[in-house]
């Protein structure tokens, strides 16, 4: 099912540009973008504030800060896919630099390197990138701060590696590489490392009077693969959408799977945060949220999805600090998702009939606690106990006639279906654990046998 920009009821429209309206206010923003998708549609968009006149607010450019490491990760996956690197490689095999060489791909792309969270002074995001022009120059005297695998410390020098690394394995600049193979196919057409008009310009407004100055906006020279991009809520809505479903030009759904899933557990006081390869995951208002904020003199932003249910939302504004752009787009995701919910996907039978394998769906045991094997379309299975919580996960079919699986405990585990000498199935093994249809069924190979004497 698709929506388009009338199948929202005006009384959403409304509140939407309510919230758009007071997040301007209070923030005390020169002003304030912002759009939601659904289904993969912008199905609402607007403005608050001073805006180029004339101009479509889904088209002014803003800066967009570290949502620029999101793009930059997706760049490394796709040189993953391509078999040019190892997720485990240190950067150091493909990089000559002095510092972080021993760090992983993987380490770098979640922050869990333990490199320095800023490059040397002076305060990098206010000085031209031209004072660093080798990769020596960002890191300072300390740039290891922890040990290496152990804890999340966001890095900006990190994804600096990155963007060497993928100027290196590209023999081409990494802005270059960035539009010919992210941007162009997902169609974003007004995202690049310079602004172009129409854009905003980044303000910093005083916190106890209401006047404001110009901020610099300078390039970032070594330090851009972390945060140079300026962007539109109409090019970042497309970057919404390929969160949400991937798309097989840029990142497939298994990939970008990668992506959004949490490289290390995170603080205990932060645990409704994580951070994935290249993204950050958030449990907001109930919701499992993914994507990324971006900050620069001058500028804030949010680009975040609710997977569960189908929508997105994007927030730009030209104002230093102050302007609740995370809130504001995790409000508007609530308000659409809770207003006008997205019908479940009927029920369809499965296109494929295999009765073979219907015959093996049903109750099962591990040991004496029943659970359910269900199959579904593609010859999908899931298993999981009959009652509340426990070991649930889905199976997905390998060529070799074992299934894999995808989620839960169960994750990357094989499930095989083992037969006795009359081809009859005796029990089910998932990564060694024995599931038969009568608990501890005599006869059936169950490590340890059954007792002789059986139930009593």
């Amino acid at each position: 099912m698709t929506h388009t920009h009338m199948d929202l009821l005006p009384a959403t429209r409304r509140a939407l540009d309510h919230r758009l309206a007071v997040t301007q206010a209070e923030g005390r923003a020169p002003s304030v973008v912002a759009a939601v998708v659904r289904e993969g549609r912008v199905v609402w968009s607007g403005g608050r504030g001073e805006l180029p006149p004339g101009a479509d607010p889904a088209g002014v450019q803003y800066r967009v800060g570290s949502i620029t490491k999101s793009l930059t990760a997706v760049q490394v996956l796709r040189l993953r896919d391509e078999g040019l690197l190892d997720l485990g490689d240190p950067v150091g095999r493909h990089v000559a630099t002095p510092h972080g060489g021993t760090a992983t791909v993987a380490q770098l792309l979640g922050h869990t390197a333990g490199l320095a969270a800023e490059a040397r002074g002076p305060w990098w995001e206010r000085t031209d990138g031209a004072l660093r022009p080798e990769l020596a120059d960002i890191f300072g005297e300390r740039p290891q701060r922890h040990p290496a695998g152990r804890r999340f410390h966001y890095s900006n020098p990190g994804y600096a590696l990155l963007g060497a690394l993928i100027e290196t394995l590209r023999g081409a600049p990494w802005a270059e590489v960035l539009r010919a193979e992210v941007l162009a196919p997902l169609g974003m057409t007004r995202t690049g490392p310079l602004p172009s008009a129409p854009h905003a310009t980044g303000w910093a407004v005083h916190p106890f009077a209401d006047v404001r100055q110009p901020e610099p906006a300078v390039d970032l020279g070594r330090l851009a693969a972390a945060g140079q991009l300026w962007s539109t809520t109409g090019d970042l809505a497309a970057f919404a959408a390929f969160l949400l479903d991937g798309d097989d030009r840029v990142l497939g759904q298994a990939a970008l799977a990668e992506l959004q899933t949490p490289a290390v557990a995170p603080e205990p006081a932060d645990w409704d945060t994580g951070y994935g390869l290249g993204v950050q995951v958030a449990r907001r208002q109930g919701r499992l949220l993914v994507g990324h904020g971006g900050s620069l003199p001058g500028f804030v932003a949010s680009v975040w999805v609710s997977p569960a249910d189908r929508v997105g939302a994007v927030a730009l504004a030209n104002a230093t600090s102050g302007v609740a752009t995370a809130a504001l787009t995790a409000g508007l995701i609530d308000l659409v998702a809770t207003n006008e919910p997205l019908p479940p996907e009927p029920w369809r039978p499965a296109r494929e009939v295999d009765p073979e394998l219907v015959a093996l769906t049903g109750v099962w045991h591990w040991g004496s606690a029943p659970c359910a094997l269900r199959l579904h379309d593609g010859r999908v299975l899931s298993l999981g106990p009959l009652g509340g919580g426990g070991r649930r996960s889905r199976f997905l079919p390998a060529a070799d006639g074992t299934w894999t699986g995808t989620d839960g405990y169960y994750a990357g585990e094989t499930l095989r279906v083992a037969r006795r000498a009359d081809g009859s199935v005796d029990h089910i093994d998932v990564g060694s654990f024995v599931f038969t249809r009568e608990p501890y069924e005599p006869g059936a190979d169950v490590p340890g046998g059954s007792d002789p004497e059986g139930w009593r």
